[in-house]
């Protein structure tokens, strides 16, 4: 079977989080959407969160309207949330856990606690022609919950591994749970996606993984905008899962330990 290729979204969260600190119309994440599109980004990812503290509900609008590439909307399995994504109707929804006091999604969605209420998320969001995924970690419980519930893909949550790496501590047993994962998902035929934490180098490691067909990256991307600006950013990020995925289609799939 051929290697699939590998698929970048471009998460525009924090573009809005400037705007927000200031008010006003500026920087402006639909016009970051399109920066990074014509850079080389497949697909646009934005969290609309229930407190709104970066995108709000017009972004979700506008983005859907205004990019040419699809769009992925991250959000929370509930009433108001399901209802915004059926009239909005992106072409992907990621359901994540959300808490108000956490700065970021801290962990992923704990689907095999909670296997009735996102069934019904699934089916609804999937009745609306949503695509639907679960942000969930790469442990074999949450696979199999992602499987029973019906969703057709998953994100993996890489978070724990990244932030080994960036504090150099032994991360090689988390960067194997991602691994075994992945290929688990695959084999349960789940489309594979990963993101949390991602910059140049661990994104060309998860590249690496031919089961891994997206990365989802914000954070990491709009701080390197700011020294070397969206498109370089957007470029370099293209690159490396490029290198990545070349180390794939040659059978290599080291990470950083």
């Amino acid at each position: 079977m051929p290697l699939l290729p590998i698929r970048l979204g471009v998460n525009v969260d924090h573009v809005a989080t400037v705007r927000n600190a200031r008010g006003g119309r500026r920087p402006d994440p639909v016009k970051a959407a399109e920066v990074a599109i014509a850079a080389g980004a497949d697909g646009i990812t934005a969290h609309l969160r229930e407190d709104r503290r970066h995108i709000v509900d017009a972004d979700v609008t506008l983005l859907k309207e205004r990019i040419n590439k699809p769009l992925n909307l991250e959000m929370a399995a509930t009433v108001e949330m399901v209802r915004i994504a059926r009239h909005v109707k992106p072409h992907a929804a990621c359901i994540v856990p959300e808490r108000r006091q956490e700065r970021t999604t801290e962990g992923g969605l704990d689907a095999a606690g909670q296997q009735d209420p996102l069934r019904g998320v699934v089916q609804e969001l999937a009745e609306a022609g949503i695509r639907v995924s679960l942000f969930i970690a790469a442990e074999p419980g949450q696979i199999e919950a992602a499987v029973k519930i019906g969703a057709p893909v998953i994100e993996i949550h890489t978070g724990a591994w990244c932030n080994a790496v960036t504090a150099r501590q032994p991360a090689a047993a988390e960067f194997d749970r991602i691994v075994r994962g992945a290929a688990l998902a695959n084999s349960a035929g789940l489309e594979v996606h990963a993101g949390h934490g991602l910059d140049f180098s661990t994104a060309e490691a998860i590249a690496a993984l031919p089961e891994v067909v997206e990365l989802n990256i914000g954070h990491f991307l709009i701080g390197e905008a700011i020294i070397a600006g969206l498109d370089g950013a957007v470029r370099s990020m293209r690159a490396a899962m490029d290198r990545g995925r070349a180390r794939a289609a040659a059978g290599s799939r080291s990470g950083i330990a």
